[in-house]
């Protein structure tokens, strides 16, 4: 990691209230400077409550926050814009399969001082965090290997210490080190099949996390507000009735995958995107395909051309050209 001026401590408070828009009177720590590594604030975004107050509460009280909720949700994100309202250095890790235990902790590395080449030890994204005012987040944390989360473990008692058996050195905690964790799954295995690669998590290392809370898709007020708020090419009254249907087209997709009817379900995330194809194709019913139909079973594309239908009162088109053409014929 690049060498970074990085404070020891925050030095002011923050008002909840105020920075996040939740009734309540407390108060959390934050640091008056940023660095590179602290994320840039979404002016737009919008923090669920329980969610917001269990990063807060991990931040100020130094308590060990997992995440779980379907893909799409937020969850990393809401972590990043807490941190970025405190000014806190934040660092993402996906522990994907390609993620090994040298990647978390070091390995020996050659280079040149003094005109020699040397070998020299280079700390991982562990060693490194442990010894800075830094929240460290570990994203897809259901699908990390089982070598990578017995590395893990290590660290997921608050006052931990981490030995590097590599330099025969125990690296203690920084105060202000701060561990959090994204799944999607809670730790017993995917009984969905939505998550290919998740596995169940050790019961002895989901013990270690001190706030384990949920964060699922929204009521359809609230999701409305935050695809216009990515989407300000939509803020007018036509517009704002499209996103309306979008996120019921988006809420029947997740009732029916309830159901068993369907196993696709569309995200928030895919609703944006969607929406954002709409302005560049300029046709509603095209978006709707490449931005999700297509990701669809074939088998299954009729029930979820149904839920479309059913929303705007139209048919999916075959192409754009046909639309243009309708169009025309108008």
């Amino acid at each position: 990691m690049s060498q970074v001026t990085f404070e020891n401590q925050p030095d002011l408070k923050i008002s909840v209230k105020q920075t996040f828009n939740i009734d309540t009177d407390i108060e959390v720590k934050a640091f008056s400077k940023k660095n590179m590594y602290v994320p840039e604030i979404d002016e737009n975004y919008i923090f669920d409550k329980d969610t917001t107050l269990a990063i807060l509460a991990g931040f100020s009280n130094n308590r060990r926050v997992l995440i779980q909720g379907f893909h799409g949700t937020g969850k990393s994100t809401h972590i990043e814009q807490v941190a970025a309202r405190l000014n806190w250095p934040c660092i993402r890790v996906n522990l994907d399969s390609h993620i090994s235990r040298i990647d978390l902790i070091g390995k020996d590395a050659i280079v040149i001082k003094e005109n020699k080449q040397i070998t020299e030890f280079k700390e991982g994204i562990i060693p490194w965090s442990l010894q800075n005012p830094v929240a460290l987040v570990f994203d897809e944390y259901d699908a990390g290997r089982p070598d990578v989360m017995f590395v893990i473990q290590r660290v997921l008692e608050s006052d931990g210490k981490f030995t590097l058996l590599d330099k025969n050195k125990v690296i203690k905690q920084h105060n202000f080190f701060r561990l959090f964790a994204t799944t999607n799954t809670i730790g017993l295995g995917d009984t969905t099949g939505l998550y290919h690669g998740t596995q169940q998590i050790n019961q002895g290392q989901m013990d270690r996390w001190n706030i384990v809370t949920a964060l699922n898709y929204l009521k359809q007020e609230k999701e409305e507000e935050i695809i216009l708020a990515k989407c300000n090419h939509l803020n007018n009254s036509e517009g704002k009735k499209i996103i309306s249907n979008m996120v019921k087209t988006a809420n029947l997709t997740r009732n029916g995958f309830a159901n068993g009817d369907i196993s696709t379900v569309m995200s928030p995330r895919t609703v944006i995107t969607w929406a954002d194809n709409y302005k560049i194709f300029k046709d509603l019913s095209h978006a709707f395909k490449i931005s999700f139909l297509n990701k669809c079973d074939e088998l299954e594309r009729a029930i979820v051309s149904e839920y479309y239908q059913r929303c705007f009162g139209q048919e999916i088109k075959d192409n754009i050209s046909d639309n243009q053409s309708s169009d025309k014929d108008e």
